[in-house]
């Protein structure tokens, strides 16, 4: 085959399909965005989620003075409920679900509270009406479940949370916004498919004389469709090219430059690492379904 002869078809043709090709790559460029921004928003969910699960705590709130809950009805919870919970924490049951307890009395909790509000906005409590607290970090996260079952309604006890539960509604909204993302992306990408079929089939029809005569002469299908596909992928691939350059100076000045140093709870983002990770998979993406689109448009137009 005659390299130099299909790449010089394959530019001429870009050059008689310019305002299509050029629809090509911004399409490609907009559907191709979405993906990495899709994979992107799962790696960052993953990310979030590995970290909170191992710093997340059950936390088992002790009845206090003005406790209201029906597991309360004697006031603030005695010595003998506090002892009961340390050695239900430790009996051979839950022990081995467990790697760090830390209780907080009322006296440490209070303090705590005038540390983050100040003397000022915490004088209206006194210690007695904070709970004290028993904070219980967990080997596998996922089985909290077996804490919370076993101190529920327990009396003395006034609630207990589990910290990993009141993250879910934020990762249910990042898997939702990741949903949106890939659907726009697949219909972008349909959208591209389509176009380049039809980008590669005006361009086949506006050369059909010079296919018959190759077929005349004996040209082989895989001579004639090779500059057809490579117009195809050539436009994809700078629309993929430009989707990657979106990915990574999104996450650079995005990422990197405002949210990192603006939304402080979170402190594990996805950097330029990741961001190299989903550049070839966005390349991949672009130049396999332009061949295969630009290749099956054409050879149907062969078959024709």
């Amino acid at each position: 085959m005659r390299f130099g002869l299909v790449w010089a078809e394959a530019f001429s043709g870009l050059r008689r399909n310019a305002s299509m090709v050029i629809s090509v790559v911004l399409v490609t460029f907009v559907s191709l965005t979405f993906v990495g921004a899709a994979i992107l928003m799962q790696m960052q969910i993953g990310t979030m989620r590995a970290f909170w699960q191992d710093r997340a705590q059950v936390q088992i709130y002790m009845c206090a003075t003005e406790s209201t809950e029906r597991t309360c009805t004697s006031g603030a919870a005695t010595e003998e409920q506090i002892q009961q919970v340390h050695d239900k924490l430790d009996s051979p049951a839950l022990r081995p679900l467990i790697k760090e307890v830390r209780y907080q009395t009322s006296e440490e909790a209070y303090q705590e509270l005038v540390d983050i509000l100040g003397e000022d906005e915490a004088s209206f409590l006194t210690p007695e009406q904070v709970n004290a607290t028993f904070w219980v970090r967990l080997v596998d996260p996922s089985e909290s479940d077996a804490i919370v079952e076993a101190f529920s309604g327990s009396e003395g006890i006034e609630e207990v949370k589990d910290q990993l539960q009141l993250l879910d509604p934020l990762f249910s909204a990042l898997t939702v916004a990741t949903y949106i993302a890939v659907g726009i992306a697949a219909l972008m990408l349909i959208a591209a498919v389509l176009l380049i079929a039809t980008t590669i089939r005006l361009s086949a029809f506006a050369r059909r004389r010079e296919i018959s005569i190759m077929r005349l002469v004996g040209a082989s299908n895989r001579f004639i469709q090779t500059p057809f596909i490579l117009e195809g992928v050539f436009a994809a691939l700078i629309g993929a090219v430009l989707a990657s350059a979106a990915v990574l100076a999104g996450v650079r000045f995005g990422v990197e430059g405002y949210l990192r140093s603006r939304v402080s709870f979170v402190t594990t983002w996805v950097g330029l690492a990741d961001a190299a990770i989903v550049v070839p998979i966005l390349l991949g993406i672009g130049c396999v379904l332009a061949a295969l689109s630009a290749g099956f448009a054409i050879r149907r137009w062969l078959r024709a």
